[in-house]
């Protein structure tokens, strides 16, 4: 008969785990590959180390200085004058807003100074520059 077996062949009573194993990899290599865009930080620099520093606190504006002389207002590229527009308008928000200036160790002081009185004249009063501990 059609449905039923016979003498020599047997049932699969074994469950077929390959289908399993290969869905599982890809989705292993999907979260690998992904990953990567995730951690990746958008602007790198290299922070200089001093050996007494305190932890600051989140700010809402974040200006990177890089070697290449381009300064990043919270990850966008901007001029001067944007600098401090962009500033303002988060003043207008929060008048309690601080900067963190973040200034790769090859930048000239001169660039580092003058991003320090721009960001003073735009109106904000309490800022921090960004280093990393020496262990």
């Amino acid at each position: 008969m059609a449905g039923k077996p016979t003498e020599n062949e047997e049932m699969i009573t074994d469950i077929n785990v390959t289908p399993l194993v290969d869905i599982t990899l890809v989705l292993l290599i999907i979260f690998m590959v992904t990953a990567t865009y995730i951690v990746t930080p958008s602007i790198k620099v290299e922070l200089p180390k001093a050996a007494n520093s305190e932890e600051s606190n989140p700010s809402t504006i974040a200006i990177v200085i890089t070697k290449d002389d381009k300064t990043f207002l919270n990850g966008e590229e901007v001029s001067s004058q944007i600098l401090v527009d962009k500033i303002k308008k988060a003043l207008e928000l929060n008048p309690d807003v601080q900067a963190i200036i973040s200034a790769d160790r090859y930048v000239y002081h001169g660039k580092v100074v003058n991003i320090i009185d721009t960001v003073k004249g735009a109106g904000i009063t309490k800022f921090a520059i960004s280093i990393e501990k020496n262990e």
